[in-house]
């Protein structure tokens, strides 16, 4: 059975080829290009199956096209094909003459018949290649990702969450680097306070930034495992503990709480840890900002728990409903006197929070960002970025990457 269906491979292939000028050819889970065509012998010599899978699955981690060499001076590019957490395959964007020349395709050739090519085979394939610019490379695997993701509605979700923990982790690194220079080890106790206060007011972005600060000051105190797990610990029971105190409605985190201990306590090494506690934070801000509007009911708290954790998809009145143990009507009305805002307003606002975050900090585009915080639609999407920030989402980017 295929990967995608013929008509989702040729409409992504039309409007690429109209992009870019370039053929795509599919990649199956072993790094083998699916295509019964004969001038596939030479793409599929083992070596590059191998360059090609191993390339993939990089794409995957770090949640983004890989760009890479084939041969001297041949150059290609891998979108990983992701359904939810699930990694399918690859779309492979071409392979490019990077210097037209004939030293080139000397040398080029005579890789392959190195790696068990025929030369006639070799030959031909290399003359077929066309010549493109090194620089575009990366802008025509970006395209292909925009195409494919738009048109074939997949939420890569396992995309997402690599991007971010690849984002942290180089936050974490930077701040290393930063307190050793100064030779600062002690741990920002009133970080701790910093932190509270950015979630209070709604910046994700500059909680992340503290959160992140925080773990590298934790790791250069104690690099011992244990210690850093007990510094954790400690951390969110403070963030806990300070929450409930402000607000009692606040309860249900005490459960949650008990969780992410566990998690915490299971993490194998620092980067899991890392990854437990970026989760962990935005389960705490969602439960913040939606426990923020002081809501009168255990009812409500219930059924804004259920909001925060399932906002990127498709929920229903009905489900939230069923969450909170209320009739529709009632949860309906009990929510909107409450926070201010409809079932659907408080969805969209966590969406448009994790929008913004997705525009400062990568470089999805629009239609992606729609998909992956649950709006599904582009001009759906920009309608309510605009409604809720008075800007577009573009405009907003170029703002949030100037300063």
């Amino acid at each position: 059975m295929s990967i995608l269906s013929k008509r989702l491979l040729s409409s992504v292939a039309r409007d690429y080829r109209k992009s870019v000028g370039l053929t795509i050819c599919l990649v199956g889970p072993d790094g083998r290009i699916i295509d019964p065509e004969s001038t596939r012998a030479v793409e599929n010599l083992p070596s590059l199956c191998h360059m090609r899978l191993h390339n993939l699955n990089e794409a995957a981690r770090w949640g983004e096209p890989q760009v890479f060499f084939i041969a001297p001076g041949i150059m290609s590019w891998i979108i990983p094909l992701v359904d939810r957490t699930e990694l399918k395959g690859g779309l492979c964007g071409g392979n490019i003459l990077v210097e037209d020349d004939q030293q080139s395709v000397i040398a080029s050739v005579n890789y392959f018949v190195g790696e068990g090519a025929k030369r006639k085979e070799a030959q031909a394939f290399v003359e077929k290649l066309s010549s493109f610019e090194q620089g575009n490379v990366r802008k025509a695997a970006d395209q292909l990702y925009e195409i494919f993701y738009q048109y074939s509605g997949w939420n890569p979700l396992l995309l997402k969450r690599n991007r971010d923990q690849m984002h942290q982790q180089r936050q974490i690194a930077e701040e290393i680097h930063q307190r050793k220079v100064e030779q600062n080890r002690a741990y920002p106790y009133d970080d701790e306070r910093i932190l509270l206060s950015l979630i209070r007011v709604g910046d994700r972005s500059g909680a992340r930034k503290m959160f992140n600060k925080m773990l590298a000051a934790m790791f250069l105190y104690s690099p011992k495992p244990v210690v850093v797990r007990a510094r954790a610990i400690e951390m969110m029971g403070y963030l806990v503990r300070t929450a409930v105190e402000d607000s009692p409605l606040s309860e249900p985190l005490l459960e949650r709480h008990m969780t992410w201990i566990e998690q915490i306590v299971e993490t194998r090494d620092f980067d899991d840890l890392c990854n437990v506690l970026r989760d962990a934070l935005d389960d705490f801000m969602n439960s913040i900002f939606l426990q923020g509007v002081n809501p009168v009911s255990p009812a409500v708290s219930k059924a804004l728990d259920y909001i925060a954790a399932n906002y990127t998809e498709q929920i229903s009145l009905e489900q939230i409903a069923e969450a909170a143990g209320l009739s529709t009507f009632r949860i309906a009305h009990l929510l909107k006197e409450a926070t201010g805002k409809t079932a659907l307003q408080n969805i969209h606002y966590l969406r448009i929070q994790d929008a913004r975050r997705l525009l400062e900090h990568s470089d999805m585009s629009c239609t992606d960002i729609a998909y992956e915080t649950g709006f599904g639609d582009q001009s759906y999407f920009i309608k309510q970025f605009r409604k809720w920030m008075g800007i577009t989402p573009a405009k907003y980017r170029k703002t949030a990457k100037a300063q």
